[in-house]
């Protein structure tokens, strides 16, 4: 046991480590476990580290679930549809989404099915990523994001089997015109409103490499858009370290009254976590949950330097959330589990 001078000094650093891991991760020092354990110096208490989800979320022991030796799978979209599960991924040794599917929405089909590719001659689609689906009675509706030459913008396409896809136009759905857009829309999810028979769309924009910043926008056919006049409608807090940088790709699922939202934050450009909050009308009145980030890296694991891109469906029983980990250089999916559709806000 240290003398009472050297336990009082040891105790102190333990509480200011706590104290700016509180900081850094947006999370409440009763949430953090009170013992980390590390290298210490001897007789020192065991400290043990940050969790790497909260909340009652949960990530699928056997992550990832997607990728590897399929290269770099990234930034999904999924349904259930049927007895199992689809879903949509974008590709990057392929620029292209393909698609794959599961029974329980962990074992995925293999290889993946290449559904959507680049088309160089519009000038705008090099690339084709970051989808957002939508099922309805007349099909599945599809908006995408298309980069080239720096910038990136989001088209539309229709397919009645979510394999064969037509595009609606060689003309992006939407691109960046507004100034806190600069060169980038992209990451669109896409909701339709029955009553107020519009699509409701909620994209990233910004900066090509990561976008900034939420805006919203509306549409009647998918394809001509008009765009919320307080754009953007969610930007990154500054007192929350986490995500003071930038916040992007978004999700947004209908719970009752309200409008809750998967969402990225990053304290910096390579280094991002997973948030939710909730707003009764979808575009102001945010409220943060108070345990963010719920989806964190893991050290020295897959998604060791970052989780991006969240994408959840309840089933009646859990949450599914997809997500993509990155470590280094290599991207790939994996699954957190949430029991209950309870969020706890």
């Amino acid at each position: 046991m240290l003398a009472g001078s050297q336990s009082a000094s040891w105790r102190g650093v333990v509480t200011a480590f706590l104290l700016t891991l509180q900081s850094l991760g947006g999370v409440a020092l009763a949430q953090v476990p009170s013992q980390v354990g590390a290298a210490v110096p001897p007789g020192a208490p065991p400290v043990t580290p940050i969790p790497q989800t909260t909340a009652g979320w949960v990530k699928y022991d056997a992550n990832p679930v997607i990728g590897g030796k399929y290269g770099t799978c990234f930034d999904v979209a999924a349904l259930k549809d049927g007895p199992g599960y689809r879903m949509w991924l974008s590709w990057r040794p392929k620029q292209s989404l393909a698609l794959v599917e599961s029974k329980d929405g962990i074992h995925w089909s293999e290889p993946p099915r290449l559904v959507l590719g680049p088309r160089k001659e519009t000038g705008w689609e090099d690339d084709i990523n970051r989808p957002g689906i939508l099922k309805r009675q007349d099909g599945y509706h599809l908006w995408y994001t298309g980069q080239a030459k720096g910038h990136s913008a989001i088209g539309y396409a229709t397919s009645p089997d979510g394999i064969t896809w037509q595009r609606r136009s060689d003309q992006p759905a939407l691109k960046a015109e507004q100034a806190w857009e600069k060169v980038a829309v992209m990451c669109p999810h896409v909701l339709w409103d029955a009553q107020a028979q519009l699509f409701r769309m909620w994209y990233s924009g910004g900066e090509q490499y990561e976008p900034d910043a939420i805006g919203y926008a509306t549409s009647p056919d998918g394809l001509r858009w008009t765009r919320h006049s307080a754009n953007p409608i969610f930007t990154p807090d500054p007192a929350l370290a986490w995500e003071r940088h930038k916040v992007t790709a978004c999700q947004v699922v209908r719970c009752g009254d309200w409008h809750v939202m998967f969402y990225i934050g990053f304290r910096d450009d390579n280094h991002a976590q997973i948030g939710v909050a909730r707003s009764r009308n979808g575009t102001t009145g945010w409220q943060r949950h108070p345990a963010n980030p719920i989806i964190r890296p893991g050290e020295g694991q897959w998604d060791h330097d970052a989780c991006y891109k969240p994408y959840a469906i309840y089933d009646g029983e859990k949450w599914l959330l997809w997500y993509n980990g990155r470590h280094g250089g290599l991207e790939q999916i994996g699954l957190a589990v949430h029991r209950g559709e309870d969020l706890g806000f």
